[in-house]
């Protein structure tokens, strides 16, 4: 029997971060519950990500020419269009 079910608790969900040892914490000692990650992290891992993606496509098109192709794209693909 879990600690959480000794005291009638009823949990349905979990917000964490997306720390894999939190993960399995949460999946060890509430399997049914749904997991939710909170909104910082997500953001924070979309910029990561972005950034990642923005320089790759800069590397890719100076291609040997030395310029800021594509200076300014971060806010392209940001704007609210």
């Amino acid at each position: 029997m879990k600690a959480f079910e000794t005291i009638g608790a009823r949990i349905e969900a979990v917000a964490t971060d997306m720390g894999p040892a939190y993960i399995s914490a949460v999946r060890a000692n509430i399997p049914d519950a749904t997991l939710v990650f909170d909104h910082f992290h997500i953001i924070k891992l979309f910029n990561e990500k972005l950034t990642k993606l923005r320089q790759d496509l800069q590397r890719e098109a100076e291609n040997g020419l030395g310029k800021p192709v594509l200076k300014g794209i971060r806010w392209l693909l940001l704007k609210n269009p």
